[in-house]
């Protein structure tokens, strides 16, 4: 127990008997087993008291790294959420809005341009329609003019050189 050897046990022993007598030896040995027990009772507590601080140091300190890495990840979420980079992606959504309303507007522009020039063009052939036929009946009616004065020109040689805008005409 104590690095006692068994024939050290025994020279205490005869030591004892010799020193004590027969008489005194079972209640001294009774005597020194309680001290041992007490003795031994209290380096065992020692050392669970020794053993349960070490455990509860060691729980601090994992408490602790536990503690540091949660300040660490709340510290990184701030800092990637802070109001300036809340400024910042707003500021970049309203451009991004400002952008498209641009492009929503000139594609409204383009559109519109282009449905002018078509109700323009339609218009336009609509006109030349129009214009191509009412130019065909009087077409017609000069057709039926032209043989009457060209018989008349016929009959009257003088009249047609002396009037020079209607040869033009002709």
């Amino acid at each position: 127990m104590f690095g006692i050897s068994f024939p050290e046990i025994t020279i205490i022993l005869i030591v004892a008997v010799i020193a004590l007598g027969p008489e005194k030896l079972p209640s001294a040995l009774v005597e020194i087993a309680k001290y041992f027990k007490v003795i031994k009772k209290s380096i065992n507590d020692a050392k669970a008291t020794f053993d349960q601080e070490v455990r509860i140091a060691e729980l601090k300190e994992d408490a602790k790294k536990y503690k540091e890495s949660i300040s660490k990840t709340t510290e990184t979420m701030r800092k990637k959420l802070t109001f300036e980079e809340l400024d910042e992606i707003k500021s970049g959504l309203n451009s991004v809005k400002d952008t498209l309303n641009a492009g929503l507007s000139d594609i409204e522009s383009s559109v519109n341009t282009t449905l002018n020039e078509a109700e323009n063009s339609l218009n336009s052939k609509q006109n030349s329609a129009q214009n191509l036929a009412q130019n065909s009946t009087p077409n017609s009616a000069q057709a039926q003019t032209q043989p009457q004065s060209e018989a008349q020109s016929e009959a009257h040689p003088q009249a047609q050189n002396s009037n020079p805008t209607q040869n033009s005409k002709e």
